[in-house]
């Protein structure tokens, strides 16, 4: 199987793409691969093609794009993960997992018991680290659009995003008496979608309700009380399967 290396500035029509300098510098130092060798490059956008390469420079690698692949197929569902901010490396995990599963888009958000602030997200560079993250799961899936991995919002400010259907998973005990997902099959399958998974500490009653108001469709998994991280793994195959994407 060929190694795989992303080339965002690839164009369908170009003859050689240059690699960006850290998937240049993993080709050549980690890899050890050099002029003549066979990869695939895509662009994050759903292309990919088989290349050689014909330069190998430790900050100058250049592939000759040769034919096109047929990329993995994309889920038919837009579902955009609409994740409270986890603590440590669960984030991580979170977005790598979502990413292998199908994801359009990943918004972080923080709650009210999310243990940071939007701001200290960004003054903490964790936007660069979700990204590389996300990449590495592109690269392992074989998907060859990456997810876009969007500035971090508070939760009052994701409800003014539209979706054409939204999700909010709730722990079976939740006052609000959620519905299970089972009976989404019986619903024409949306076009787009919006799963909301709380913190660790799980969602405010006044987050709840607030959401309710905006339309927003209350989701258990069942009797049991998953973790945090568990929680969006499962909700995301669940859909697949009954949208048969």
């Amino acid at each position: 199987m060929l190694h795989r290396f992303f080339a965002p500035t690839l164009d369908a029509g170009d003859d050689a793409v240059t690699l960006p300098r850290d998937e240049g510098e993993h080709l050549v130092r980690v890899l050890r691969l050099g002029v003549g060798d066979s990869v695939t490059v895509f662009d994050g956008r759903g292309h990919e093609f088989v290349g050689r390469v014909v330069a190998a420079a430790r900050r100058d690698v250049r592939v000759q794009v040769l034919s096109r692949v047929d990329p993995v197929a994309e889920p038919t569902v837009a579902i955009t993960l609409a994740q409270a901010v986890l603590k440590g490396e669960r984030m991580d995990d979170v977005i790598r997992d979502g990413v292998m599963l199908g994801v359009s888009a990943i918004q972080p958000i923080v709650a009210k018991r999310s243990e940071t602030t939007v701001g200290a997200l960004l003054r903490g560079a964790r936007m660069e680290r979700w990204r590389r993250v996300a990449l590495a799961s592109v690269k392992q899936s074989r998907r060859a659009t990456l997810p876009d991995i969007r500035t971090p919002l508070t939760f009052e400010h994701y409800l003014d995003e539209p979706a054409a259907l939204r999700l909010m998973l709730v722990e079976p005990s939740a006052p609000m008496d959620p519905t299970r997902l089972t009976p989404l099959r019986s619903l024409s399958v949306p076009v787009d979608a919006g799963v909301l998974v709380g913190p660790e500490g799980g969602w405010d009653v006044q987050e709840c309700t607030l959401a309710m108001e905006r339309g927003v469709r209350m989701i258990s998994l069942g009797p049991r009380t998953l973790r945090a991280d568990a929680v969006p793994i499962a909700t995301l195959s669940v859909l697949q399967f009954l949208w048969e994407s």
